[in-house]
């Protein structure tokens, strides 16, 4: 029953300590388990079905993961694969595991698990009554499904398990939840579930979750009643107080955590430090849902945007940086209405000044004076020629409105030409809803390939 889970890193391509890894491996662990991703990096990424990581970055992390896979006999598993897990991130990331095997000379039984929706599945589940807002998330219609560029559902450990089935070399999943990579083989080992899921959250993040966040690496071994964590790089320490405070991270209560099938309730853990490196965790209790339900996650495009960059530095106007940003907004809406003819509904700007309170807004309290001072403008409108007009409009304003009526025109700094960047297309995420489900792998699909 004892499991051992290595966990070389919060997520592939944040690097993790070559050493430590080995160190590891010399523990002998049953699998390999690390997640490709998540939606920390907004929306953009699943709207546009790719990975935020370096292709190549990637390819070299994940090389060494299969060089150790192949050294100690064990699976390899990856979840939310090319960070987003749409099913062109997994089709990405299965193609560089394929190029690595080639180059390995390895043969390999992989299984892939895809996760991305159909949209006549999803409205047929809406139409049903199936898809149930979480707090806070906005009620939605069928035309929002209708205009969602991707949806992916959340994995959890059944359908992993059902992958681990196989007997596979690597299993690379689509969009799962962080701590499912982890908790499904001690599930499907007989581990108590209390005990997986908590070890898994504990681990998710690899070395996070010790006095190394950096090294990346950690061992989560399970036993029937408890786990223990331990630190594999030679300086990181794993504390009761290191450990016990993941449960804080990304988590709204820090004795609840809420997954595929249930609940994971840690109220009555207790932590209890073995050595410098190691802790051994207690006391953790799963409760299982009334109904199986997954997590949604949606993104629909909003738009398409430009950036400017203006850089003030007279002292006068960097002190009436607020007072000049809203003339110039001004300025600009006029003259946008009066020759583009646009409504205000038809196009934003939003100003954020650089040095001032660019992260907070109203809500800073912290504002000191500089000697100069940067305005980050956001134009955004439906198509990129209206948002390429707005920005035209907006240029020479920024570069020369003076504060009053009465003086030279100044110029200011652009740091580049031309001085609007374009992002392109723009997304927003408008799901944040559960699906329920019958089977667990009513809505994911899995193949097993043979390669080599």
């Amino acid at each position: 029953m004892k499991t051992r889970v290595l966990v070389p890193s919060g997520a592939l391509g944040l690097g993790y300590d070559k050493e430590a890894l080995e160190r590891g491996l010399r523990k002998n662990p049953d699998i390999i388990a690390i997640d490709g991703g998540s939606t920390d990096s907004g929306p953009s990424y699943l709207g546009r079905g790719i990975s935020k990581y370096s292709r190549e970055s990637t390819k070299l992390e994940w090389k060494i993961l299969m060089e150790a896979r192949q050294k100690k006999d064990i699976p390899l598993l990856i979840g939310t694969a090319g960070t987003c897990g749409t099913n062109s991130s997994v089709d990405w990331f299965l193609d560089i595991t394929k190029e690595i095997a080639k180059e390995l000379n390895q043969t390999l039984k992989i299984v892939v698990i895809k996760c991305s929706q159909r949209k006549k599945d999803l409205l047929n589940s809406f139409q049903k009554g199936k898809i149930t807002e979480l707090p806070n998330a906005p009620k939605i219609s069928e035309k929002t499904i209708n205009d969602c560029t991707n949806v992916v559902a959340l994995a959890g450990v059944e359908q992993i398990i059902e992958a681990l089935e196989q007997s596979p070399d690597i299993i690379i999943a689509g969009r799962t939840t962080d701590t499912a990579v982890i908790a499904a083989l001690p599930i499907m080992k007989g581990i108590t579930p209390g005990i997986a899921w908590h070890g898994a959250k504990i681990a998710e993040c690899g070395a996070l979750c010790t006095t190394d966040p950096l090294s990346g690496v950690v061992l989560v071994e399970f036993q029937k009643d408890n786990f223990t964590i331990e630190a594999m790089a030679e300086n990181a320490m794993a504390t009761p107080r290191t450990i016990s405070a993941h449960m804080l991270y990304e988590n709204s209560d820090p004795y609840l955590l809420y997954e595929p099938g249930g609940a994971l309730n840690v109220l009555n853990a207790k932590y209890t430090a073995i050595n410098k490196k190691k802790v051994m965790v207690s006391g953790a209790q799963w409760v299982n849902s009334k109904d199986y339900t997954v997590k949604l996650e949606g993104t629909v495009q909003t738009g398409f945007q430009n950036v400017l960059i203006t850089i003030l530095r007279k002292n006068r106007y960097v002190k009436n940086s607020e007072t000049w940003i809203v003339e110039v907004t001004k300025l600009a809406e006029k003259n946008i209405q009066n020759k583009l003819h646009l409504k205000k509904s038809d196009y934003s700007i939003e100003n954020r000044l650089i040095g001032k309170n660019a992260s907070f807004g109203e809500l800073e309290t912290s504002i000191t004076e500089h000697f100069e001072i940067g305005i980050m403008t956001l134009v955004t409108a439906k198509t990129q020629e209206t948002t390429d007009e707005v920005s035209r409009i907006l240029n020479p304003i920024l570069l020369h409105h003076p504060l009053t009526d009465c003086e030279e025109l100044p110029t200011f700094a652009f740091p580049f030409s031309p001085a609007d960047i374009s992002r392109g297309p723009i997304y927003e995420f408008c799901l944040n809803h559960v699906l329920s489900l019958k089977n667990p792998m009513e809505v994911f699909d899995m193949e097993v390939i043979l390669y080599g």
